[in-house]
């Protein structure tokens, strides 16, 4: 970059970015500073491979007049192959040049209809290929090649970090699905359907904390969960599986839903490194066919009933867990077979500048109809709100209660 810089000072050439003076007359080295800072600026605006490369080819095209491309090698017989190509694809070299040039340094030659020259995509000892520019008229110049040689430098940096970036995402990703094993089973007298979406790449963020759980209790009874850890990455995904492992064991004393979430709370305000969480519980009891709540900072629940149409269920809602505030209170409705229980993560609804109630009145618009199953339901859900889509993870469970026929209705229905 330094002889690059003491080359332009000694150039009269004016400084061009993508085909504009940006160098005024008299106005010196902070101009071509300036425009040096816009150029390099526009190569790695993402943590895409593939964009940075077609950014690098398109700035090294504009910059030197010139057709670029990134040289690789791929395949079993690591064949060279011409990538993110700027300009007339017909001037590339051929395949005995690229195969002839080692790329340790900058080098130059002849190529099919004009010069060639071909920069290391490469940072330390990590190397991504080449770029490689052609132009029909003149060679290139020290000062060209110094600044091909900086922005392939820039761009080799972003790819770095985007391909880390990338092995961050699978590993975190692999560590969630593990710690996202099956919930555990129901009662046999519910269906139960369970769906998760992590958002990952979409918005540029690694796996949440979001996650879901059904514990079997005594008398045909199920408990059904949903929480979700604030934040993202691997110690969110740590974090929720500590949640997760303590509601089992609180859950194993078979409490309330409301003082259930007041021991999650004890246990996690108690660790000044476990990050907050909302979460919502429902407790079904299908024998006396009620249905009781209680949440911590989480959206209130929907239900459809057996027309099909979706209603929320009002929910009093206590402190996010970790707070050590408590103040959770239960909320109990009446379940019946044709009822089908939804809960979900903030994910499935929310959208970045819209008012909740707005988020939480296009769930309640759904329909469905009365014959569907808990699969079919969510499937629907997922499919009107556009959830592949969400800004943030996304996490839904579908419950409803099986119906099951009493001894007198069985003989009818074998004409006994």
């Amino acid at each position: 970059m330094a002889r690059w810089l003491q080359s332009i000072r000694r150039s009269p050439t004016v400084g061009v970015v993508g085909g504009t003076n940006t160098t005024a007359p008299g106005s010196g080295v902070p101009s071509r500073l300036t425009a040096l800072r816009s150029t390099v600026a526009r190569i790695g605006t993402t943590l895409d491979e593939e964009t940075t490369c077609v950014e690098l080819t398109k700035v090294a095209a504009e910059h030197t007049a010139c057709t670029a491309a990134i040289m690789r090698r791929g395949g079993e017989e690591g064949e060279v192959r011409f990538e993110a190509v700027s300009g007339d694809p017909t001037l590339l070299p051929d395949r005995e040049w690229a195969v002839a040039t080692a790329c340790r340094d900058s080098r130059s030659g002849s190529a099919r209809r004009g010069t060639a020259l071909c920069v290391p995509l490469a940072t330390g000892e990590e190397r991504f290929g080449a770029l490689v520019c052609v132009r029909r008229d003149g060679p290139f110049t020290p000062s060209e090649v110094e600044m091909l040689a900086l922005l392939a430098e820039r761009a080799a940096s972003h790819i770095r970090h985007a391909r880390e970036h990338d092995r961050m995402s699978r590993i975190v990703g692999d560590l969630q699905r593990a710690l996202l094993a099956e919930p555990g089973r129901p009662h046999p007298n519910l269906d139960v359907a369970i769906r998760y979406l992590p958002v990952g790449r979409r918005a540029g963020a690694l796996v949440g904390g979001d996650w879901c759980e059904t514990v079997r209790l005594h008398f045909g009874r199920t408990l059904l969960v949903v929480g979700d850890v604030m934040g993202h990455g691997l110690e969110a995904a740590v974090d929720m599986t500590a949640y997760r492992s303590a509601l089992r064991y609180i859950a194993s004393a078979d409490l309330p839903p409301h003082r259930v979430l007041r021991q999650l709370d004890d246990i996690a305000s108690s660790e000044s490194d476990r990050r907050p969480a909302t979460c919502l519980i429902a407790r079904v009891d299908p024998v006396r066919g009620q249905i009781t709540l209680a949440g911590a900072g989480h959206l209130p629940p929907a239900v459809i009933d057996g027309r099909g149409d979706t209603s929320l269920l009002p929910l009093p809602v206590g402190p996010p867990l970790g707070t050590g505030l408590g103040g959770y209170e239960p909320a109990t409705y009446r379940v019946d077979t044709d009822q089908t229980l939804l809960l979900f993560t903030d994910g499935l609804v929310e959208h970045r500048g819209e008012d909740i109630d707005e988020s939480l009145n296009r769930l309640a618009r759904l329909r469905f109809n009365a014959s569907e199953s808990v699969e079919s339901i969510i499937d629907t859900v997922l499919a009107d709100l556009d959830a592949r889509h969400a800004e943030d993870d996304v996490a839904v469970l579908a419950s409803r209660v099986r119906h099951r026929r009493r001894p007198e209705e069985l003989g009818a229905a074998l004409g006994v």
